[in-house]
């Protein structure tokens, strides 16, 4: 990969054979390709010092804004974005919303060279504490609030109940009216009119209206990675426009044929990032509390980090 790092290691004489050639995959990865009779290939890492470091900061515009302007690395606002991506909406974000934030940096050769995790955060949204905590059990480590609930959301596996798909995700698929191969980046369930759409998770109406092709169209935003879709419906449910707070499995609208259709289906979509994903192969996170077993345990890490918060 250009501007990776690499070594060779050439014999004394004036042939100059490569004897070992090493490469760095990344700052901390490196692989060995050794020359002898034959060649012996093998695997490494650098020696790894980990420190743990604090930072905090006031929102006056964004989050990455706020980093800019405090001099922190812009690395650890996108690690507390993926930590809170479940529980803070960081596209409304509001002047004055704070944070503070535990977590360790990688050093190799007394340089840094990244960020391991966040320890433990508390996060103040709309006048709210948002706390999370970097907690092991089962030999996995993951973030819970300060009740010991997890901080990630599980999606449902479909929409909508009593349905079939009739198209799956594929990047070319011969449109049944245009009658040209394009992409189709969303599934097609086959339903009944009326049949009643839910939400996917929870989140909040981004989009709400007849949008050309895809008819009678809901677009939600779960979270900072997450947004569905839901295209050719009959009919919005009751209160749901742009704006409106949905939660998960409330009914959002109805199966229909709205639009470029050629009979009653959902249309459903989902953006990761603004990508398109296949919905099929979405993979809900757990969403499991702590084990009652390790709750002693995770008890006396909040009270610790709290303090070290508090500092």
């Amino acid at each position: 990969k250009a501007g990776n790092r690499y070594a060779r290691i050439v014999s004394a004489d004036s042939a100059k054979r490569t004897s070992c050639f090493i490469y760095e995959i990344n700052p901390i990865d490196f692989v060995v390709f050794s020359f002898g009779d034959s060649l012996n290939l093998y695997k490494d890492k650098k020696k790894v010092t980990r420190l743990i470091k604090t930072a905090s900061g006031t929102i006056t515009s964004s989050l990455w804004n706020c980093f800019v302007e405090n001099k922190l690395d812009v690395n650890l606002s996108l690690a507390l974005s993926d930590v809170y991506a479940w529980t803070v909406d960081f596209y409304g974000l509001q002047k004055g919303d704070n944070f503070k934030v535990i977590y360790e940096e990688l050093f190799v050769d007394g340089k840094m060279v990244g960020i391991d995790r966040i320890l433990a955060a508390k996060f103040q949204h709309n006048g709210k504490d948002f706390y999370a905590y970097h907690f092991e059990q089962q030999a996995k480590g993951e973030y819970f609030d300060e009740t010991g609930q997890s901080l990630q959301r599980s999606f449902l596996k479909a929409p909508l109940k009593f349905s079939r798909i009739s198209s799956r995700f594929t990047r070319s698929r011969m449109h049944p009216i245009l009658r040209i191969s394009r992409p189709h980046f969303g599934v097609d369930y086959s339903a009944p009119k009326g049949t009643p759409v839910v939400a996917l998770g929870n989140g909040r109406v981004s989009e709400a209206g007849f949008k050309g092709g895809y008819g009678r169209f809901i677009s939600i935003r779960h979270n900072s990675v997450y947004t569905t879709t839901y295209a050719h419906l009959s009919g919005y449910a009751k209160g749901i426009r742009a704006g409106t707070n949905v939660s998960q499995g409330q009914v959002i609208g109805y199966v229909g044929s709205s639009g470029l259709s050629t009979g009653p289906h959902l249309d459903f979509r989902v953006y990761k990032n603004g990508s398109p994903t296949d919905p099929l192969k979405l993979e809900s996170p757990p969403a499991k509390p702590v084990e009652p077993k390790d709750l002693q345990r995770f008890k006396e890490l909040v009270a610790k980090m709290d303090k070290a918060l508090e500092k």
